[in-house]
């Protein structure tokens, strides 16, 4: 048997699944404006600035690489690479935790995110909201 037959196919990385940068960008958009639109999100909303045009960027450039596109956060947003140091301002108990949570859900929803990805993703994102809260 050769090397090639016994390697195993190489997964796609969230990111790619997403089908990149456009893909996440429809993710992030479709969180915000979920987190906008939908009044079950109203605690979320309110620790948000007014204009959530910056917050769609931010979140866009974290997202890459944390779901394995270019890591390009840092690069950008000098002074708070950590997501933990860059929210420790902000008032995040459990209500914000879930809605933030339950937001990406229902943008994943809306953004067609593959269904191999959605569970693996929303346990991820679960687990980062449970490690944010400071309130």
């Amino acid at each position: 048997m050769s090397e090639a037959s016994q390697a195993k196919p190489r997964v796609p990385t969230p990111y790619e699944a997403l089908g990149g940068e456009g893909g996440l960008r429809r993710l992030v958009d479709a969180f915000y404006d979920a987190m906008e639109s939908d009044p079950a999100f109203a605690e979320l909303r309110r620790i948000h600035a007014p204009d959530l045009t910056p917050m769609r960027a931010r979140l866009a450039d974290f997202l890459s690489g944390w779901m394995g596109g270019p890591a390009v956060y840092a690069a950008r947003h000098p002074g708070r690479p950590c997501v933990m140091s860059a929210h420790a301002d902000f008032p995040i108990g459990q209500a914000e935790a879930e809605q933030w949570a339950a937001c990406m859900r229902k943008a994943m929803g809306v953004a067609d995110v593959p269904p191999a990805w959605i569970r693996p993703l929303d346990e991820a994102f679960s687990r980062m909201c449970k490690a944010m809260r400071n309130a």
